[in-house]
């Protein structure tokens, strides 16, 4: 039931909509019979493409899972593909909320994305639950229509900086990621962490979101004992099969997205042994999990990873906040109160809740890459329970602090 814009079809189904339910019910009970208009705002061309797919497969999963009905209302799903750019995002965007007058938006991928429509999203009152870790969407800047069920930028780097530190036993570290906003947030994240367990960031390296060949940027390596790289999308194949190709023999560790479990059928040998943390892992046994996978595998031929996972618990999240309201959305404080407010039990990443800010608390997996049987996977060797966008710091003196950022913490080398 995804599909693209169609006004047309969508105005000749909703009329035949209207006279059906009039004929059926009571006029008091047509609003309420009306359809649930979940927007997806999603990216499927370019270097975050794969993930962006996976975003899709993943809510229309469990979609299918709850035969399109939440609280006893039809969902329909618009989806609309942003491009990869802020731009392309606000302008899907608009047409989600002004021409498919959508009630709640799933969406979008990346943190630009996300920082372009923030103010939009908080004028029309648009519920939104998105996938991209923006920080200060649920820090110094919270919009009070925005909910992250996924982790902000920097919320899987801290628990990989402390096992880093601490079981890794590494002492310096290069990073290198992407020269945008969630690259910036995520090694800064693993740098304040990483340093006040008494280990060292000796460089860091911004290669540009679209670059052809990361041999000069790879070629900055060096005077470490490991490396930390935070590549989204299908960036952190190319960049390992570089490293390996140099000759690089430090430890990798990264994020969410640098060992996500749907790349691994495109791995190589110069994968193993890479450390991820990422709040979901295809290996994570419980019930909601098993549903998930079986499906994911049915449907698409694919393992689900991250982005698949948290448009998964996204839209178990929409489904829980209509079961509050009993199906209604019309009043749109009222239904984002109650979004706030869900707390799960079974998603495929174990049981989350939201803190006051709208950001998610729940487990962070870290996870090594082996070879088993011809077939690299992702075998999760700790457990971080009950993580919060904070860590273990104090909140008023982590929002003291400036945002994470390209020069924020500072290299002290």
């Amino acid at each position: 039931m995804s599909r693209k814009f169609s006004r047309r079809k969508f105005v000749a189904g909703a009329a035949a909509g209207a006279a059906l339910a009039t004929f059926k019910f009571p006029s008091p009970a047509l609003a309420q019979s009306a359809p649930f208009k979940l927007g997806l705002l999603t990216v499927k061309t370019g270097p975050l493409a794969q993930g962006g797919i996976q975003m899709e497969q993943g809510v229309i999963t469990y979609l299918k899972e709850k035969n399109y009905t939440f609280a006893g209302r039809k969902v329909e799903l618009v989806t609309a593909d942003t491009g990869g750019n802020p731009a392309g995002t606000k302008t899907k965007a608009q047409e989600l909320v002004e021409r498919e007058k959508v009630d709640t938006i799933v969406g979008p991928l990346a943190a630009f994305e996300l920082l372009a429509i923030t103010d939009y999203i908080a004028e029309q009152k648009t519920p939104m639950l998105s996938l991209a870790g923006a920080e200060d969407m649920t820090q110094r800047r919270p919009n009070p229509y925005f909910l992250r069920p996924s982790a902000t930028s920097s919320q899987a780097m801290h628990p990989m900086a402390d096992f880093a530190a601490k079981e890794l036993k590494l002492k310096k570290i290069v990073t290198i990621s992407e020269d945008f906003a969630f690259g910036h947030e995520q090694m800064g994240g693993f740098q304040q962490t990483f340093e006040e367990a008494g280990g060292k960031i000796v460089n860091k390296i911004w290669p540009p979101l679209v670059t052809p060949d990361y041999t000069p940027f790879v070629a900055q390596i060096g005077d470490c004992d490991g490396v930390c790289q935070g590549f989204a999308g299908s960036n952190p194949l190319r960049f390992l099969k570089t490293y390996a190709a140099a000759g690089l023999k430090f430890p990798v560790v990264t994020g969410e997205t640098g060992g996500d479990d749907a790349l691994m059928r495109s791995f190589g040998d110069e994968a193993i042994g890479m450390y991820s943390s990422c709040p979901y892992t295809l290996d994570f046994e419980n019930d909601s999990n098993k549903r998930f996978v079986a499906a994911m595998q049915k449907d698409y031929g694919v393992d689900p990873g991250f982005y698949a996972s948290g448009l998964y618990v996204a839209a178990q999240t929409v489904a829980a906040g209509l079961e509050k309201t009993n199906g209604k959305s019309d009043d749109k404080d009222a239904f984002m109160k109650a979004l706030r407010s869900v707390e799960l039990k079974d998603t495929p990443r174990g049981p989350i809740k939201y803190d006051h800010l709208g950001n998610v608390i729940g487990n962070f997996f870290i996870r090594r890459i082996d070879k088993v049987n011809g077939k690299f996977v992702n075998k999760t060797v700790k457990t971080y329970e009950n993580i919060s966008q904070f860590w273990t710091y104090d909140e008023k003196k982590f929002l003291s602090a400036p945002v994470y950022s390209r020069n924020y913490p500072p290299v002290k080398s």
